[in-house]
C-alpha cells in the first residue's frame, strides 16, 4: 500500500512514520514529489491492510492510504503519479523530453566509434550507445571488446559530451561497467535474470530495462520492481519487439506497450525500432509511430558503413538515414508535446 502525506507534512513526521513502519517489519520506500511525499509500504499482509489503513488515515499529516493490488508497487503509477524524470549529466529523460540514444550495436574500433559519436551528436542525439559485452545466440559470434570498448566509450564521451549507455550481462561485471557507463542497459535475454536486476538495483546509476522477447507487460513491470526494490528508482523501460509467428521482421514491435506503460507506470518508456524490425528500411516508420504513441525516447543503431558492421548491420542506419530520421521525428514530437 502507499501512504500519501498532506502537503504540509514535515520531515520529522515523515521520518517518524517511516520508523514506525520499519519497526513493524515492513519495507519503506519514499517518493518525494514537488507537492507531496508518498510512502510505499512493502510486505503488508492482505489481512492487515484494512486495519493499517484506518490507523494511518487517523494521523493528522496523512491525506489518504491507498491499498495496491498489483504485484508491482514501486514502479506503478500510484507511487509517483507525476512521472519520473531522470537526469543523466546534462540530459533529462522523461517529463516532456524526447531523448535520442544512438550509436553502433557494438564497439569495433576507435575510429568507427569516434566518427559515429561525432555524427550522431551533430544530428541531435543526446546519448551515445555502444556494446562492450554483446550477447549472441551463437557462442562463435563476436562478443565484444570488453573493458577496452568501455574505455573507448568513455573517451568518446569526453570528446563529445554525450553520456553513454552500454549493456551489462553478468553480476560479476556490474562494478566494472559502472566505472565507465552513465546508464546500464539490461538486454532482453536478461530481463528475468533476477540476480542481475537486484545487483543493478543497488547501484546508483540509471538502468534501461528492455522487455523480454516473450514477456507480458506485467512480467516486464515486475522485473523493473526487482530493481526498484533495491532502492534504485531511476529505471527506463524499453520496448524492443516481442517474438510472434511473424518471420518477415526480426521481432514484432508492440506499439500497444507504450501507452499501456503510460497508464500503468511512472517510468519513462523508450522504443528500440532497430531490434524491433531488424530492417533499416522500417526503422524510420516505426520510430515515428513510437513517438506519436507517447514514447519518451528512441534508441537506434547507426554505423559508418552498415554493410560492413560486425554486428546487426541489416538494422543499422547510415549517417544520412539517421539525419533523415531526426528531421522526420521533430514535427511528430512537437505535435505530441515533446521537445527534441
Amino acid at each position: 500500500m502507499i501512504i500519501i502525506l498532506e502537503p504540509g507534512a514535515t520531515a520529522e513526521q515523515r521520518d517518524a512514520l517511516a520508523a514506525d513502519l520499519k519497526a513493524r517489519g515492513y519495507g519503506v520506500h519514499l517518493s518525494e514529489g514537488v507537492e507531496r511525499t508518498i510512502v510505499g509500504v512493502i510486505g503488508t499482509p492482505e489481512r492487515d491492510k484494512n486495519e493499517l489503513k484506518e490507523q494511518f488515515e487517523s494521523l493528522p499529516f496523512v491525506e489518504r492510504v491507498v491499498p495496491i493490488l498489483k504485484p508491482y508497487k514501486l514502479v506503478g503509477k500510484q507511487f509517483k503519479p507525476e512521472g519520473t524524470v531522470i537526469q543523466v549529466r546534462d540530459v533529462r529523460i522523461g517529463g516532456g523530453n524526447l531523448c535520442i540514444m544512438a550509436g553502433p550495436c557494438t564497439v569495433e574500433s576507435p575510429e568507427m566509434l569516434f566518427e559515429t559519436a561525432d555524427r550522431v551528436k551533430a544530428a541531435g542525439a543526446h546519448v551515445l550507445r555502444g556494446g562492450a559485452f554483446k550477447p549472441s545466440t551463437s557462442p562463435y559470434s563476436f562478443h565484444g571488446m570488453g573493458e577496452a570498448a568501455l574505455k573507448l566509450l568513455a573517451e568518446a564521451r569526453d570528446r563529445t559530451g554525450l553520456p553513454i549507455i552500454t549493456e551489462v550481462m553478468d553480476t560479476r561485471d556490474v562494478e566494472l561497467v559502472g566505472k565507465y557507463t552513465d546508464i546500464y542497459q539490461i538486454g532482453t535475454r536478461n530481463m528475468t535474470n533476477f540476480s542481475l536486476l537486484r545487483e543493478v538495483g543497488t547501484a546508483r546509476k540509471p538502468v534501461m530495462l528492455k522487455r523480454g522477447w516473450a514477456s507480458t507487460i506485467e512480467e516486464w513491470l515486475q522485473a523493473a520492481e526487482y530493481i526498484a526494490s533495491q532502492g534504485n528508482y531511476e529505471i527506463i523501460l524499453c520496448e524492443r519487439g516481442i517474438r510472434t509467428f511473424e518471420t518477415y521482421t526480426r521481432n514484432t514491435f508492440d506499439i500497444n506497450a507504450i501507452p499501456s506503460i503510460k497508464e500503468l507506470s511512472h517510468l519513462p518508456i523508450f522504443a528500440d525500432p532497430s531490434h524491433a524490425t531488424g530492417k533499416r528500411s522500417l526503422v524510420k516508420a516505426v520510430s515515428l509511430g513510437a513517438v506519436a504513441s507517447g514514447a519518451d525516447g528512441l534508441i537506434l543503431e547507426t554505423h559508418p558503413n552498415p554493410e560492413k558492421a560486425v554486428k546487426d548491420g541489416p538494422q543499422s542506419l547510415s549517417f544520412d538515414q539517421f539525419d533523415d530520421l531526426i528531421r522526420a521525428v521533430a514535427p511528430i514530437a512537437a505535435a505530441v508535446g515533446k521537445s527534441l
